[in-house]
Formats: C-alpha cells, structure tokens, sequence
C-alpha cells in the first residue's frame, strides 16, 4: 500500500497555535503526506512548514464548489504541489432532491475541467447526509455519482458513509478507481454522530451534541467501522488518516492510527 496521508483539519488546534511545529510533529510519527485544509489563505505558511517538515500534499481541501473564483484556490495548490483539490463539504439542505443531485454534479463536472486546465484534478468529499438522504429509495449520493464526468475524483469519508447506513465496502467496490482517497476514522457510528448536523453555512461550525459525539472517535481499529473490509475493497487509494475530534490526546491518537494501518494495512 501507499503511504497513508492525514487530514490537517485533526489536529486543527495545533495548527491555529503553530502551523509549522504542528507539521514537524505529524512528521515524526512517521506521514510523508498530508492533506491540508483552509490552505488559500496561509498558502506560504503551509508551504515552508511543508518543506521543512518533508511532507509532500497529493490532496488539499478547499471550499471551491460556491467559490466566486475557484482559480484562486487552483492557483495555490498548484503553489504547494497539492495534486487532487476537494470540496469537502456541501449541507445537507443542498442534497434533498433528483435536481439538488444534478445541479451539484453539473457544478462539480465544470469545475474538474477548470482544474484540469491548471494541472490538476478535482474532487468531492462527502458526509453522513449524502447517504441518508434518499430520493426514489437510493442514496443521493449515487444519483450524484453517476452523473459525474471520469476526470471527477472521489474522495469517500469512509466513517462517514457507514454512519449514513451505507454498505461501504460494497460501495467501494461498485466505484473502483473512481475513489482515489479514503478518509479512515473509527468510532460509534450511531445516536447523535447520526442525527446531529453541522451548520448549513460551515462544517466547521457543529451544535454541541455533534461536537461531544466527534469526541467519541477512536484510532483506527478501535471502533464500530469495518476497517479492514473497507481497506481491502479500495487497495489502490490513499488512505488519509482524519479525526473530526477526540476525548484524549490528539497527535497520540493519530500515532495510533498509523501503526495500527502500518501493521493492518497490507
């Protein structure tokens, strides 16, 4: 398997205090990749923290689906050698319909040729919501899919999708290469972490019964999601390591998280 990468946004707090020190530390426990997030507006600062560190970025998040001007955040991964760009969040108010699927896919499609025009590739990231919100008694997240153009990467949040009630594996097996990213995190999949949602404006914004349900996220292995299964039906994609949060301490469960794929994933 590749090099697994991990999801800056885990050890957000870090980073607000100390973007290149938070960088080192991830290092050290032995990633070689990592997957920013709110990297347009701190670009330079991710960049040196990148090359001190070693870290390269095959994936990057950013908010480019609503962007009056997706270029802007194009241009920047193009600066920290960020590959595959990712929207990782559209609400859930915004996936209620056959129509809300298409005008999202008609968007996205759009947006990977731009992508393509400055190098790059383009990519969506999805929640619980997609797969629990049904139209015509299927996930909209599969009408979403199959009006995607080839260019479009997908990245499955994998603790996500099973929280939505979907059969991930399979699902991973009905996508093949079209899923070049895998977001692994482990934990209780059910009760609040289920019903609770974020903001309609941010992902970044959860009630507080979603913000104690985040804490309730185990390392790899430790939880209720079927890891090896998921592993195994998407040997190909990269696995990003993500914590939306945790009761103890973050980077000593991140650390748990990559010993336990280094000895599982094989």
């Amino acid at each position: 398997m590749s090099a697994p990468s991990v999801q800056l946004y885990t050890v957000r707090d870090a980073i607000a205090e100390d973007l290149q020190g938070a960088v080192a530390r991830i290092a050290e426990i032995g990633f070689t990749k990592v997957e920013p997030y709110a990297f347009v507006e701190r670009a330079a600062e991710f960049e040196a923290a990148f090359a001190a560190a070693g870290v390269t970025a095959p994936s990057g998040h950013a908010p480019v689906i609503d962007a009056a001007d997706p270029a802007v955040a194009f241009d920047a991964a193009s600066r920290l050698g960020i590959g595959t760009v990712i929207d990782p969040f559209i609400p859930t108010d915004r996936w209620q319909t056959a129509d809300d699927a298409a005008r999202l896919a008609e968007r996205v499609n759009e947006l990977a040729v731009q992508a393509a025009a400055s190098g790059l590739k383009f990519g969506y990231h999805n929640h619980n919501w997609e797969f629990s919100t049904h139209v015509d008694g299927r996930p909209i997240f599969e009408l979403f899919v199959e009006q995607l153009s080839p260019e479009v990467v997908l990245e499955i949040d994998t603790f996500w999708s099973t929280v939505g009630g979907a059969d991930t594996p399979a699902f991973l097996r009905s996508l093949g290469d079209r899923v070049q990213f895998l977001h692994i995190k482990d934990g209780i999949i059910s009760g609040d972490i289920a019903t609770a949602l974020p903001s309609s404006e941010s992902a970044l914004v959860v009630p507080d019964a979603l913000a104690q349900a985040f804490a309730n996220q185990q390392p790899a292995g430790q939880g209720q999601v079927d890891i090896p299964a998921i592993l195994a039906a998407a040997p190909h994609a990269t696995r990003v390591v993500e914590f939306d949060g945790y009761s103890k301490e973050i980077f000593g469960g991140v650390a748990e998280s990559y010993a336990w794929l280094a000895e599982n994933d094989k």
